[in-house]
Parts: C-alpha cells; sequence; structure tokens
C-alpha cells in the first residue's frame, strides 16, 4: 500500500464485537474495547489483510520506490518506529525483540483484541476464493429437476464432491496418478462410509509432526517380524551414493534379506570428502546398528574409495564379505568396450568404432531436440520419444541406440521430407551430416551390431537389477554370457570357433578382468548350492 502523510486519510470510527461483560478491563479500568474504537483510523487503501494498520500513523517513506520501509507513529504509545508492517506487528502484539520495542500501552486484554484482530485477518487469507464449481451451474438457464433414481443417489452432491477434489488436484499442481493411489481412495470411501458429521481434516502441522511420527512407528511396527529373521538367515548391507532433488549428496543404507530390501538409512554428506576412511567408519556404524553377528556381506560399487573401505570392513570383520556391485561392474565392462581410443593404441581399428557409432547417435538427438521445429516434425512422424542418456552409465548409451533402431523408419521420412530442408539453413553441414547417417544403410548395420553382441551383457544387467536374490546365479550367468557374446562376434564376422577373432579377443580380455575383481567366495558357495 502508499505511503504519505495523514493529511488525507478518512477518519472512521468502526466499533469492535461487543466485548464480553465479563472481560477484563485494561490497568486504569478503561475497557480494551473502547481504547481501540477511540485511536483506530481507516486509511482510504485499507486492506483487510494488514488490521494493525489501523493503529499506527505513517509519516514518511524512508525508501524510494512504491515500496521500502516507512517512519511510523504507534497511535497508542506515540512511540517512532521505522520499518514495515512487520515491525507493526512486532510492537503491537509484543511478538519479540525484533528491532523494535513492545507497545507499553499494550495490556493483556488489548493484546487479546489486537491478536484476535489479526488472527482473523489471516484466516480471511487463507480462506479460497469463492469461485463457483462446475456443477453448480451458470445461473443462466433452469436447473433440471433430479430423475428419482438421481436423487435416491444423491447425484448432484456426489458431482460437487468430485469437483471439488478435481480443484484440489489442479490448484495445488498435484499429479493426477496420485488418483491411483490406493490410500487416496480409501481415505475417501471410508470417509463416506462413516458417520462423522464436522469432520475436518489434518493441518498441515499435525501431518507433518505428529500423523508422521505414528506413520513411521506403525511401519517399525510392522519391519519387526522381517529384523527378527536377521539372525538366522542372515543380512547383506547394500550401500551407494545418490543425490535428492536439492542436488546434496546422500549415503545410503539397505538391509537385503530373502524377504527384500529395507531401508535402513540416509546420511547427508555434503561438505564430506569421501575418503575410504569416511565410508569405512559410517559402515561400521550400519554394521553396530544390525549386529556384526547377522551381517554375510557388504555390497557397494566398484570405486577405489568404496573398494579400500571393504577391503577395510574385511580386514576388521573375517566373515563378513566385501562384493562388488554386479551391475555395476557390467556397466563399467560396457564403458571400457565402447570407450574412445588414442589412434595409437592397438585396440583402436576394432573397437573405437563403437564409440563413433554412439557419438553420431548423440550428434543426431542433439541436432533434433535442440530445434523446436525440427522436433515438431520429428513428432509428426513417430510417436517415440528420442531419449536422453545418462553420462554415468554406458548402458544408456545402449538403451539410447534400440531406440534409434525403433525409430528409424520415422527418421528416415523426416530426413527426406520437403520441410527438412527448409529448417536446416541454420547448420546445413550437420543437417547434412544427420541426413547421411539416417539413410546409410552401413551405419545402420553398426548400430544392430553393436546391440546383438551388447545384448547378453545388457540382459545380465536387467536380470541381476531387481530387488529379488540373485547371488546363487551370477557365476552361471556371467559365464554364459560370455559364451554368447563369442557366439554372436563369430557368426557376425564369419569364423569358425577355432579362428582367431581380434575383437573378441578384446571383448574377452575386458569381461574376464571385471568378473576377476567382482568376483568373490561367496558367488562359488552360492553356486555350488544352487540346486540344478
Amino acid at each position: 500500500m502508499g505511503y504519505g502523510d495523514t493529511a488525507g486519510y478518512l477518519w472512521i470510527r468502526i466499533p469492535l464485537e461487543m466485548a464480553d461483560s465479563n472481560a477484563g478491563s485494561s490497568a486504569g479500568g478503561e475497557n480494551p474495547v473502547q481504547m481501540l474504537n477511540a485511536v483506530r483510523v481507516i486509511p482510504p487503501n485499507d486492506d483487510p489483510k494488514w488490521p494493525l494498520w489501523r493503529y499506527v500513523q505513517k509519516v514518511a517513506k524512508t525508501g524510494g520506490g512504491k515500496g521500502g520501509n516507512a517512519k511510523i507513529i504507534c497511535r497508542l504509545c506515540n512511540r517512532d518506529i521505522t520499518g514495515s508492517y512487520s515491525r507493526v506487528k512486532t510492537h503491537l502484539l509484543k511478538l519479540g525483540d525484533g528491532g523494535v520495542k513492545p507497545c507499553p500501552k499494550v495490556t493483556i486484554d488489548v493484546l487479546i483484541q489486537l491478536k484476535s484482530e489479526q488472527d482473523k485477518a489471516d484466516a480471511s487469507s487463507n480462506t479460497p476464493l469463492n469461485i463457483p464449481l462446475p456443477t453448480d451451474g451458470n445461473g443462466g438457464g433452469r436447473k433440471r429437476k433430479a430423475s428419482a433414481i438421481e436423487a435416491s443417489f444423491d447425484v448432484d452432491t456426489r458431482n460437487k464432491l468430485d469437483a471439488l477434489i478435481a480443484r484440489m488436484f489442479y490448484t495445488a499442481g498435484l499429479p493426477f496418478n496420485l488418483a491411483r493411489n490406493p490410500w487416496f481412495r480409501q481415505a475417501f470411501m471410508f470417509a463416506a462410509n462413516s458417520k462423522l458429521g464436522g469432520y475436518v481434516p489434518p493441518s498441515y502441522n499435525k501431518i507433518r509432526t505428529s500423523l508422521l511420527v505414528q506413520e513411521k512407528t506403525q511401519v517399525e511396527r510392522m519391519l519387526q517380524p522381517i529384523k527378527s529373521t536377521w539372525s538366522s538367515k542372515g543380512v547383506s548391507i547394500v550401500s551407494d551414493g545418490w543425490s535428492d532433488p536439492q542436488r546434496r549428496p546422500l549415503l545410503n543404507f539397505m538391509a537385503v534379506t530373502e524377504d527384500g530390501p529395507m531401508f535402513l538409512r540416509a546420511i547427508n554428506t555434503e561438505g564430506e570428502i569421501k575418503t575410504k576412511e569416511y565410508i569405512f567408519q559410517r559402515i561400521l556404524e550400519t554394521i553396530d546398528l544390525i549386529g556384526a553377528g547377522n551381517i554375510v556381506q557388504v555390497v557397494t560399487d566398484n570405486a577405489s574409495n568404496y573398494r579400500g573401505a571393504g577391503l577395510m570392513v574385511e580386514q576388521k570383520y573375517p566373515h563378513i564379505f566385501w562384493t562388488p556391485c554386479v551391475v555395476h561392474t557390467l556397466n563399467l565392462a560396457l564403458k571400457s568396450i565402447g570407450a574412445a581410443r588414442n589412434e595409437e593404441d592397438p585396440e583402436y581399428e576394432h573397437c573405437n568404432w563403437i564409440n563413433e557409432v554412439s557419438s553420431d547417435a548423440q550428434q543426431i538427438r542433439n541436432f533434433i531436440m535442440n530445434h523446436s521445429m525440427r522436433l515438431s516434425m520429428f513428432n509428426e512422424f513417430s510417436k517415440l520419444k528420442l531419449l536422453s542418456i545418462a553420462e554415468t552409465r554406458f548402458a544408456s548409451q545402449i538403451v539410447m541406440l534400440k531406440r534409434f533402431r525403433e525409430i528409424k523408419d520415422a527418421l528416415t521420412l523426416l530426413v527426406v521430407s520437403p520441410k527438412w530442408s527448409d529448417y536446416r539453413d541454420d547448420n546445413q553441414g550437420r543437417a547434412q551430416f544427420v541426413k547421411d547417417k539416417v539413410l546409410s544403410d552401413l551405419w545402420w548395420d553398426k548400430v544392430k551390431y553393436i546391440l546383438d553382441f551388447s545384448e547378453p551383457i545388457y540382459s545380465m544387467i536387467r536380470a541381476a537389477d531387481t530387488d529379488k536374490p540373485c547371488l546363487h546365479l551370477i557365476y552361471e550367468m556371467w559365464d554364459s554370457m560370455i559364451e554368447k557374446v563369442k557366439t554372436i562376434i563369430y557368426r557376425h564376422e564369419g569364423k569358425e570357433e577355432y579362428e582367431h577373432s581380434p575383437f573378441y579377443d578384446i571383448v574377452d580380455k575386458i569381461l574376464q578382468s571385471r568378473w576377476l575383481k567382482n568376483n568373490t567366495p561367496l558367488h562359488c558357495l552360492a553356486h555350488s548350492l544352487n540346486p540344478k
């Protein structure tokens, strides 16, 4: 609201609601309602959201522009205040220091009246606008009389409730999938089938405090039967680094048994250097939480700091194994196979083409996705979308190439369409590069070959990346995966089994090296105990 002197103010006295005859009076015997009526002034630009402005006089602005602070005089104690409405509240409602002294004229009874006005203003500001529901009609026509069946089922009331629930979704930006949540549906069904006259949903604070503690206690109670089996069935601790929506680095710990995974805790590692000693201490804390005698293995990824921490755990607890994550190991193997190589590298001639094909696919994707018109043209020919890739996982490159093979026809129609030439003037060189690659049968043959020989590796990643126990299957899966890769490569090159294949030798060397780093006695023991 604007500031200025009081010459333009309209002096209006508005009576408060009559105080109860038994209400206490302020010091000096003056009724608090009468006292506030005597000093209250309603300015022309009065806003009901800020009722306490009525008890101060704004003398002059102290800042430039329409906003800023002002020099204010309290009408109760005549004390000067410099600030905004927050300081007026602090002064009159005695909220604390806040850079301004409390008003000495505000007694307990006056404070109750002022706080009542402010609470009513806060409540009214939180009340949604009275916007008619779609079921209310526009009032322009005559309302149709409900049929007997509609009246018996109270269809109008049901439709109004549906409209209120829908408006809650729209105004809060809730995802529509929430409507499929069984607890969402069960809550309304329970309320509809119960006699809960006057029921009000839980408040913001109740949901985030007492109800949250109640739900956590219930979850702990439900998990207790699983925890009771740890001593007899054993536990695997699984740890991995993650980031929350605020990009804070987290260190997660989960306990995995034959009954499934159970979340234990997440540690915020912001500002910490994740050395092997730091991770080792966090793992030890988790081991103490579960009990060292209940733990069979600790599973982490293959990073050097995690590896070092895992070896330190094995040294402190000889009966606990450190096991590298199989999925991470296979991702590293795929990354090594498709990594870029120097021309001086002996492997360059046989493997660098994989990195070239992946880079070509990435350039094609970026060229289409980074231009709104080209993306619109692509969407006309394909219902499938181009996928983004994660830099930390080479398997995502395989997923991207799979999608490219699925949209091959759409890409072909795109680059030969008349519109393609109209929107390539901004970068004709790249547009021609994309067209040449999409229309090249040789390039698509390379894409198919990459997907063919990597399929056994990718299938093993999918099989191992589940919540189901698969330790007993890893030994055989890895052995058969290497054999399948060899069969596909030899068939593509037209070689007999006894012949030499330089490309397969490189792939086999990478896979064998990763297996030697990943293999633990647990894999061999679980394989030997697995019934055939």
